[in-house]
C-alpha cells in the first residue's frame, strides 16, 4: 500500500520510499523516514496535492510523490 492510498484520517507506518536522488533526498530532510508514523490529515478535490501530519509538522505532497511511499496501514 502506498501513502496515495491512505484515506484522510488514516494512518500508516513508512516502510521504504522507492525514488532515488534529490527527490528522495529531499523527502528524508522533510523527515519521511522509514518507521515513522505518518496521517492523512486532508485531500484536495481532485485528489491532488495530500497533506499529510508527519513528526509533528503538516507536509503537503503532490499524489506522485506520495505513489512512491510505501507505508503499512496502521490502526
Amino acid at each position: 500500500m502506498t501513502l496515495a492510498d491512505l484515506k484522510p484520517g488514516q494512518s500508516g507506518e513508512i516502510v521504504k520510499i522507492q525514488v532515488a536522488g534529490a527527490l528522495k533526498r529531499r523527502l528524508m530532510d522533510m523527515g519521511v523516514v522509514a518507521g515513522t508514523t505518518v496521517r492523512v490529515e486532508k485531500v484536495a478535490p481532485l485528489g491532488d496535492p495530500l497533506e499529510v501530519l508527519i513528526k509533528s509538522y503538516k507536509l503537503s505532497l503532490r499524489k506522485s510523490e506520495a505513489d512512491k511511499i510505501d507505508v503499512e496501514a496502521v490502526a
